[in-house]
């Protein structure tokens, strides 16, 4: 499930033990031979999979849901091509060696990726408040029918807010500390969004990528809380209302959802703290998504997200070159992808309950009777890429 972090939250699941080659509740009997159908999918073969129960609600009860364990083996290449093809990616990257650190991949890095231009944060502030400008006349004027567009315009535009207010989260926007804490906490107030308990649960995802129940637990400040009653809502319900609320809101949820693909795909585990590696985690486990240019423009390059987890401190406006030297030494490790419908469709049918042997199990296998609106999506979403 999402979070506020941009991350996938596991859910976990309850304890199992094998029987006759299967997973299974304690007590339970053992399995006939024909009980469980045999199955491969993401890339393990056929006949080599177990299974394990998962909670399924039914009939005011819990029962058991029985599914087959299956994780892709990233090692193999015709694999990895075959994942590709299924998930809506270019490259599935390879396993990263469990002797390389993130010191090396960061120290591959060239120097001047880490330094901080004021003038190029300044512009990045400028190209957001002009085209959010632009956005909101242009659903204050537009016709019905080109409503969409400029919803589209302007939810894309204030998620360059979110950047800005990111890289004075990760303190890559200014020199000055003071100045990235006043820029940020205003570039989150037209999200409606208090910026320094975002900062604090945001700076805890870098620390534990893909560590489940790592997030920690923030208080929101009453500043905050103030903050958000008196100068957000009130500047879109005296706008246009709760229809104008709709309008400014649905497209940055949109986008919420498109950069879920940074760290949630079919392929990409969580581990334990004892399991866990940093570059396997920031390199591995980060993927690089390639969008229209005018989204790249207004989102100030955040898709570039494989240098952003390797270092936080590589303001947005250099990811793109730190990209490139990542990828000239790197390259084989990491994951890619252009936006496309099966990608999105990937990831809103399959990337649901957070399973460590299958890593994710779409919600229609778990509870196929509750859930009716993602056996909808898997009919109505395009599978072309």
């Amino acid at each position: 499930m999402a979070t506020a972090s941009g991350v996938s939250t596991p859910l976990q699941l309850p304890s199992t033990r094998r029987v006759g080659g299967c997973c299974s509740r304690p007590g339970s009997p053992a399995p006939g031979k024909n009980a469980f159908p045999r199955r491969a999918a993401g890339g393990a073969p056929a006949g080599q999979s177990c299974h394990q129960f998962l909670p399924l609600k039914q009939s005011g009860r819990l029962q058991a849901a029985v599914l087959p364990v299956t994780p892709p083996l990233l090692d193999d290449e015709e694999k990895r091509k075959q994942m590709c093809e299924d998930y809506g990616f270019k490259q599935i990257g390879e396993q990263l060696p469990d002797n390389v650190t993130l010191k090396d991949v960061m120290d591959s890095l060239p120097k001047e990726v880490f330094e901080i231009d004021d003038l190029k944060s300044w512009t990045s502030v400028l190209i957001s408040v002009t085209s959010y400008a632009l956005g909101i006349f242009l659903i204050s004027k537009a016709p019905w029918y080109l409503l969409p567009l400029a919803w589209a315009w302007t939810g894309t535009a204030v998620t360059g807010f979110f950047v800005i207010g990111h890289d004075c989260a990760h303190k890559s926007f200014s020199r000055n500390k003071l100045v990235e804490d006043i820029v940020g906490t205003l570039a989150f107030l037209p999200l409606i969004y208090p910026y320094e308990p975002w900062r604090f649960k945001h700076d805890r995802h870098h620390a534990k990528t893909n560590i489940p129940n790592e997030l920690p637990r923030v208080k929101i400040s009453l500043a905050s809380v103030l903050a958000f009653m008196a100068i957000g809502w009130p500047l879109i319900i005296l706008k246009s209302g709760i229809a104008g609320w709709f309008k400014f809101w649905f497209m940055p949820w949109m986008m919420s959802t498109f950069t879920m693909v940074h760290h949630t795909a079919p392929h990409i585990p969580f581990k334990t703290s004892e399991e866990w590696n940093a570059a396997q985690a920031q390199l591995n486990g980060t993927v690089h998504c390639d969008y229209p240019r005018w989204i790249e423009i207004l989102c100030h390059d955040i898709n570039v997200h494989v240098p952003h987890h390797i270092s936080p401190r590589i303001p947005s406006y250099n990811l793109r070159a730190a990209y490139d030297s990542i990828k000239q030494n790197w390259g084989k490790y990491i994951n890619e992808a252009s936006w496309n419908w099966r990608l999105m469709k990937t990831i809103l049918t399959k990337c649901h309950v957070y399973d460590k042997d299958r890593y994710y199990v779409p919600f229609d296998e778990v509870a196929p009777e509750e859930s009716q609106p993602i056996k909808f999506l898997k009919k109505v979403m395009p599978d072309y890429a």
